[in-house]
This record gives C-alpha cells, structure tokens and sequence, in this order.
C-alpha cells in the first residue's frame, strides 16, 4: 500500500509538472526574446536619433563614437552598422554569428542596424527554464516527502492490526492498540477488539473443558487400572489373568490416546507461539555446534540478523539444531544459516546449507517421511522438525537438492511494529533454551 501510495503520488506530480513546466518553459523563452528584441530596438532607435542630431549638426561621426553604442555585456548590443547618407559606412564591434538585429532609418536617410549575440539571448532564456525545472524538483521532492507521511500514516495502524491478528491466532491477550485517528481503521480495531474478546471467551471454555476432561477421564481410568491389577494379582485361573493383561493394555491405550488428543487441542490453540529474535536463537545454536564442528574440521557459519518470527522459542531451536545436526552427519564443507526476508507479506525464511553432495535423488521426495534415512540415522529427526514448523504456522521444506538447502518458512514480525506496544503485558522477545 505504501508503494502504491508513492507511486500514485509521483506519477500525479509528474504529469502537473509536464503539464504545466512545459507551457511555463516555452511561455518563459519567447517573453525573453521578445524583451531581448524590444530592447535592441529600443537602443537602435536611440542610437540613430542620436547619430542623427550629430549629422545635421556637421558633427562627424566617427569610430570612437560608435564604440559608445556597443559592450561586452550580456544582452547588450555586440556590433553596430551605421551607412550615412552620403554612402559612407562605419561599423563598431564585431559582428555575432548567429544574431539577433535590428535596423532604423531616420528622416535624413541615416541607417543604424544593431547586433545583439543569439547566445546571449539563449543562456537568458535558459535560466528561466532552469529556474521552472527547479521549481519542478522542489514541488516533487515536496509531495514525495508528503506521500511518505501520509503512506506511514496509513499504513502504520494497517501493520499494527496485522500484528494484533496474529497475536489473537496464538490465543494471546489482546494486544493494546491505540486509535490512529482514521476513521475506518479503528472501525476495523474495534471490530478485532469484539472479535479478540469472543475468541477469548471461547479459547478459556475450551481449556477448561480439557482441563476438566483430562481430570474427569484420568480418574475412573486409574481406579480401573487398579481394578485390573488387583484382579490379575488375586485370581487364580490363567485365563482370568490373561483378560485382565489384555484389558490393563487397552486402558494403557486409552490413555495414551486421552493425552495425545488434549496435547493437540493445546497445540491447535496455540498458546505457545510468541515474537522470536532469530539472532539470539543464532547466537544458541553457534555455542551449541561450533566446537563439533570445529572437532569435524568443518566451520558453521550463522549469519547476523536482525529479523523477528512468530514461533515458540523452544521449537525452533529444536529445528534449527535438527537441521544443523543433520548437516553435520551428512553434509560437508561450510554449513552456513541465514535469515532473509521472502516475499511481500512479511514472511520469512531460514535457510541452512552445505557444501556437501547432496540428498540422493531417490530420497528427495520423501526426506520428511517418518523412518526414511540414509541409513546413518533414524529417520525421525527431519519428520519430528517439520511437525514443529508446522504447528508454528510455517512449512519445512527442501529448497535445493545438489547442494542441500534446507528452508524454514515463518511468519515475521512487519519492523514497523512496536513490540513494547502489541505484545501484551511488555513480554520481551527472548528464546527459551532448548532442553
């Protein structure tokens, strides 16, 4: 939006300036030559009065005289032709090619004609052109600067809602947010403030129900168990045994599946995804790896950032370390780890490669599958490591085979966001370390 906003803005003051420079500058050049003109014929004519009073006076008109009539200054006549009405012709100056001039015949038949240098005219000209050109820039440099402002003004309280959106997909307190002054923006704020309180509301009634559900199952589920053990230990018959093995596995099973699916629901709302500061879980990941790689002959390489993601801190240091490790196994050379931005939309992508062969063509396409190794691991690392990006919101994938770029997509923070402003209660952006 910001970018369209400056370019609607230029484009507009462009055209005003075409429109409107190109007039001014023509219409700024022809009245130049028009009082470049009036004046030489003004100093003609006055010259060949003058000339005249000294001839009919018996006066003679000499060089020296004439030389009064011309100068080196700008715009003033640069050459003088005088023919007397005896036939006699006397200049003055040197005559400018090309040139403007103008001629005068007095009653007793005396010729004056003035010279004005056709440059002289021009850079006189010039100047004034230069001068709407200037104007021009000024005016554009003016609405560019103007745009930026109301751009930033637009868009600021656009990116903070963004961010406050994505802090209510966590299950966060709503963010606080001021009003921008814009009338439709803060309808849409306090429509996501209605939004966040109901999602609120509905997010505590959920965790309570599992809360509830989780304590409600696990206790007839215990005391079931108890009722199976002491049923296997006190009965006497093989059979009787056996059934209740069978039944304590299947209670086993049951809870199991009980805390698998609480353990989705929490993980579906979210609750631990927070803004990340990818350069202290780089500055992590460097004291964990650097001495085996070092013991390796190999160097790790983490590039600096200053880029923030939405993730839980614990997760991405954990896929980070996978695909590091990963790296370490079964790659070779310099592993290097960098962040950029990818795309318009505020995404952003990790990326960690080697310099080593690569991943076999026959593996590439189910590298992420559970069990499905090289034979030098166990082939859950990498599955393990896309479940967590996942849950995150972003994806995992294999950006580049031969040599092997493995790339983590994610959600980042937009850099005109206040941090101390949207993420509630002044949580601060720290990494939790990965155990």
């Amino acid at each position: 939006m910001r970018r369209r906003v400056l370019r609607a803005t230029v484009s507009a003051l462009a055209v005003a300036v075409v429109l409107l420079g190109i007039p001014l500058g023509i219409a700024a050049v022809e009245l130049v030559r028009t009082d470049a003109l009036s004046d030489l014929d003004l100093r003609t004519a006055t010259a060949a009065r003058a000339l005249e009073v000294r001839y009919r006076s018996g006066e003679s008109i000499t060089e020296d005289v004439l030389d009064s009539y011309v100068s080196d200054a700008a715009g003033a006549p640069a050459y003088v032709y005088v023919s007397l009405p005896d036939g006699e012709v006397m200049t003055a100056g040197e005559e400018p090619r090309p040139a403007f001039s103008d001629s005068h015949v007095t009653d007793d038949g005396l010729v004056v004609v003035m010279y004005v240098p056709w440059w002289d005219v021009f850079w006189s000209a010039a100047r004034f052109v230069f001068l709407v050109m200037g104007a021009g820039l000024v005016a554009i440099a003016a609405g560019v600067a103007m745009a930026i402002w109301q751009a930033n003004r637009l868009t600021a309280p656009l990116v903070y809602l963004a961010a406050s959106a994505e802090q209510l997909g966590t299950g966060q307190v709503r963010p606080r947010l001021e009003r921008s002054g814009i009338e439709e923006i803060d309808q849409v704020a306090d429509e996501l403030s209605r939004s966040a309180d109901r999602m609120a509301a509905r997010l505590a009634t959920e965790r309570q129900f599992a809360a509830d559900a989780s304590h409600q199952l696990r206790t007839p589920l215990t005391a079931l168990t108890m009722r199976l053990e002491e049923i296997s230990a006190l009965s006497d018959q093989e059979e009787v045994r056996e059934e209740a093995e069978k039944s304590l596995e299947q209670v086993e099973r049951l809870v199991g599946v009980v805390d698998e699916l609480l353990g989705r629901s929490r993980r579906a709302l979210g609750s631990g995804t927070e803004p990340v500061a990818l350069e202290e879980i780089f500055e992590q990941q460097r004291e964990e790896w650097s001495q085996a790689f070092h013991a390796a002959g190999r160097h790790l390489v983490l590039h600096p950032t200053d880029v923030s993601v939405f993730a839980t801190p614990g997760g991405l240091a954990q896929v980070l370390a996978t695909l590091i490790e990963n790296s370490l196994h079964h790659g070779a050379g310099t592993t290097s780890v960098s962040a950029r931005e990818s795309g318009d939309n505020h995404a952003t992508v990790i990326e960690v490669r080697d310099e080593g062969e690569g991943v076999p063509e026959e593996l590439a396409p189910r590298i992420f599958e559970r069990e499905v190794t090289s034979g030098r691991g166990t082939g859950l690392g990498l599955a393990l490591a896309r479940d967590l990006v996942t849950a995150d919101g972003g994806r995992l994938e294999l950006a580049h085979r031969v040599p092997a770029v493995f790339a983590v997509f994610l959600q980042g923070v937009p850099s005109l966001v206040d941090l101390d402003t949207v993420i509630p209660h002044g949580r601060k952006i720290s990494p939790r370390r990965r155990r």
